[in-house]
């Protein structure tokens, strides 16, 4: 028997977190702010969960609907913190996008910690060349010739240019994308720019919590009116992958994967190993030296983070 003062559970997507707080998004288009029911349910932005409604006499005291279950994530993308802790950043991703720009100085290092952190997570990556509008040097002409040499797609956007933006949208249409980079490159005016009201929803579900957040500081996603999706994640200074192991890092390097099959031994790291097809490659230019070198330091900082992570486990 079905009593009508029972609670009513949906589905939603979380399209933003706050802790133990959250906005979600119901399949009709409606907005709710939502809180985590029990302390072993952990949510990131991007994950479906099920929700379950209060009471309409338990709504009317103010009790927020709960989310109550997490459905299986299809991918994950994660980060490691200073001191080796896994933390989750986004899920159900089936594209990650890293914005380089001229200004500012781009960390290319942490440009690649990102692609690679893409692989790890069986996740499309992408780079796009934003403010396209501005002189760049040189050195940004080679580095953007090293992420199209490498095989990613690469995608030059203006956010004053409407054709330069029309290839964005084609770009992300029928994925679920998250911009990625470091602070300032424009991540946010990319985002104003595919949904014009991108920054008057994220006012309208932080008053809604309480929480007085922005995209400059939390994890958003939004619904692209041309088609996809796109989450907005805070800029960064710096970036490190989730943990892996050693032979698992070269993975997020595809002119490795390109090159590795020719070395002498099948655990081959890439190092200093005799018949490394790999490095006689850097040596023929065939693979960008400082790619190569950014491999090197991903693989010396998963070794320096590991044996931490692995005593608290």
């Amino acid at each position: 028997m079905t009593f009508m003062n029972a609670p009513v559970e949906f589905p939603a997507r979380v399209v933003e977190s706050f802790g133990r707080r959250a906005i979600v998004l119901t399949a009709d288009g409606e907005r709710l702010a939502a809180e985590l029911f029990g302390k072993r349910i952990s949510i990131v932005c991007g994950d479906e969960v099920q929700v379950r409604m209060p009471r309409p006499v338990a709504a009317a005291s103010g009790d927020a609907p709960r989310i109550v279950s997490v459905m299986p994530r299809r991918t994950l993308l994660q980060r490691t913190d200073s001191r080796g802790r896994t933390e989750p950043l986004a899920s159900n991703l089936t594209l990650l996008a890293a914005v380089i720009a001229p200004e500012p100085v781009i960390d290319a290092f942490v440009v690649d910690r990102y692609l690679a952190a893409a692989a790890y997570s069986q996740i499309d990556a992408a780079v796009i060349v934003n403010k396209s509008d501005l002189a760049s040097s040189a050195a940004f002409a080679a580095l953007v010739e090293e992420y199209r040499a490498a095989g990613y797609p690469v995608v030059s956007v203006s956010a004053l240019n409407r054709e330069a933006m029309d290839e964005l949208r084609a770009l992300v249409r029928g994925q679920s994308m998250l911009l990625a980079g470091q602070s300032g490159v424009g991540k946010s005016t990319l985002t104003n720019a595919l949904i014009p009201d991108s920054a008057q929803l994220t006012r309208t579900l932080s008053d809604s919590t309480g929480e007085g957040r922005h995209t400059t500081v939390s994890t958003a996603l939004f619904h692209i009116p041309t088609g996809g999706e796109l989450i907005d994640s805070p800029g960064v200074r710096d970036f490190a992958p989730a943990l892996v192991s050693d032979a698992m890092v070269q993975q997020g390097w595809a002119e490795i994967a390109k090159l590795s099959p020719n070395c002498r031994f099948n655990n081959c790291l890439h190092m200093r190993e005799p018949g490394c097809a790999v490095i006689a490659g850097v040596e023929a230019g065939a693979f960008s030296a400082r790619r190569y070198e950014s491999y090197k330091r991903l693989l010396n900082l998963m070794r320096d983070l590991a044996p931490d992570y692995e005593r608290r486990r």
